[in-house]
C-alpha cells in the first residue's frame, strides 16, 4: 500500500498549528485545548483531511478510511510528547477520543472523496477542518458548567478500632515499593508519601504529602474519635512544580480540584471493621461527561492504594 507523504505530513502540520493556536494564553478566552472544539473538532478535521488527500483506490477500501487517520494522530501525539507540549497522562486520557473521532472524520472524508465533485468537496473539507476555529468562541461564550463528583472506596480490616484509627489520622512514611496504585502509577502521577496531623479534633491541620512536591493541605471539619473524620482539602497550584503534573490536570487549577474527604469506621464484627473513604472533587470543563469518568477512576485508585496501606499496617500491629 503506497501512500504519498502529503497524506500524512499536511494533517500533522495542521494539527500542530491548531495546538499552537489553542494554546496561546492571550487567546484562552476564545480558544482552549480543554474544549470540545479542540478534542472533537480537530481529530475529525484531521481524519477528513487525511482520507481526502489519499489516492482514490485506497479510499475505496473500508478499513483504510477508519484506520489511516490514526497515523497522523499518533505522530501528532508523539511530537507533542517529545517537545513537552503535552504530558503522557493527558494523552492516555484523550487518545481514545482522538482516535475515535479521527476515524469518524476519515469516514466522512471518504464519502466526500468518492463523490468526485472536486470543487464542492474542496470547500466542504476546508470548512470541516476550520470548524474548531468557529465553534470554540461559541463554546467559550456559553461556558463550562462546574460539576461536583464523588469517589467512594472501602476496605475490610481485621484489627481493633484503635489500631486502624491510628493509621488513618497519621500515615507514616510509605516506601515506593508499597505503592500499588496501578492507574496512577502508569500515568506517572505523584504517589502518597505520608500524612501528618497536629492533633485529633475539629480544626486540626493535616498534611497529605505526595511525591513531586504535591501537598494536600487539609483542615478537619468533623471529628468522632475512632468513627469519623471529615476534612477539607486544598492544593495550591503554585506549590506544585511544573514537572509534577500537566497544567491541564493540575490539582487546584482551572479545570480540576479536590474539595473534601471523609473517613468512616464501621464495625462489622468483634474482629473486623470496614474503613470507608470517600472524597468529593470538582471539574470545570465543557466535557465533564467524559472527564468525570477518568477523574473518578484516578481518585478511586489513589484511595484504594491508601486504604490497602492502612489495612496492612493495622493488621501488622495486631500480629506483633
Amino acid at each position: 500500500m503506497k501512500v504519498s507523504l502529503k497524506t500524512i505530513v499536511i494533517p500533522v502540520i495542521i494539527a500542530l498549528l491548531f495546538r499552537f493556536a489553542f494554546g496561546i494564553n492571550s487567546l484562552d478566552s476564545i480558544y482552549s485545548v480543554m474544549s470540545i472544539a479542540f478534542l472533537v473538532g480537530v481529530p475529525v478535521g484531521i481524519g477528513v483531511l487525511t482520507v481526502y488527500l489519499s489516492p482514490l483506490h485506497l479510499v475505496e477500501k473500508p478499513y483504510y478510511k477508519i484506520l489511516m487517520p490514526w497515523i497522523p494522530i499518533l505522530l501528532f501525539c508523539l511530537i507533542t510528547l517529545l517537545f513537552f507540549i503535552e504530558g503522557w497522562g493527558c494523552w492516555i486520557m484523550i487518545l481514545p477520543v482522538f482516535l475515535l473521532f479521527a476515524s469518524i472524520g476519515g469516514y466522512i472524508g471518504g464519502k466526500l472523496k468518492l463523490r468526485k465533485k472536486k470543487r464542492e468537496e474542496d470547500i466542504f473539507v476546508s470548512l470541516i477542518v476550520l470548524l474548531p476555529l468557529i465553534i470554540s468562541p461559541l463554546e467559550q461564550w456559553i461556558g463550562s458548567i462546574p460539576g461536583t463528583y464523588k469517589a467512594y472506596t472501602y476496605i475490610d480490616i481485621n484489627a481493633p478500632a484503635d489500631k486502624i484509627w491510628s493509621n488513618v489520622t497519621r500515615v507514616g512514611e510509605i516506601p515506593e515499593s508499597k505503592n500499588k496504585a496501578s492507574i496512577t502509577k502508569f500515568l506517572q502521577f505523584p504517589r502518597p508519601i505520608k500524612a501528618e496531623l497536629n492533633y485529633e479534633g475539629v480544626g486540626a491541620s493535616r498534611s497529605a504529602i505526595f511525591s513531586g512536591g504535591l501537598v494536600f493541605h487539609e483542615t478537619v471539619l468533623e471529628y468522632e474519635h475512632q468513627h469519623k473524620m471529615t476534612f477539607s482539602i486544598k492544593a495550591y497550584p503554585y506549590e506544585i512544580p511544573s514537572t509534577t503534573l500537566d497544567n491541564h490536570i493540575v490539582i487546584g487549577g482551572q479545570f480540576f480540584d479536590v474539595l473534601n474527604g471523609t473517613y468512616e469506621l464501621e464495625k462489622l464484627s468483634e474482629a473486623t471493621y470496614r474503613l470507608h473513604l470517600y472524597s468529593y472533587f470538582k471539574l470545570n470543563t465543557t466535557f465533564n461527561f467524559y472527564a468525570s469518568y477518568w477523574a473518578r477512576w484516578i481518585m478511586k485508585d489513589i484511595q484504594n492504594n491508601i486504604l490497602q496501606i492502612e489495612k496492612e499496617r493495622a493488621e501488622n500491629m495486631v500480629q506483633k
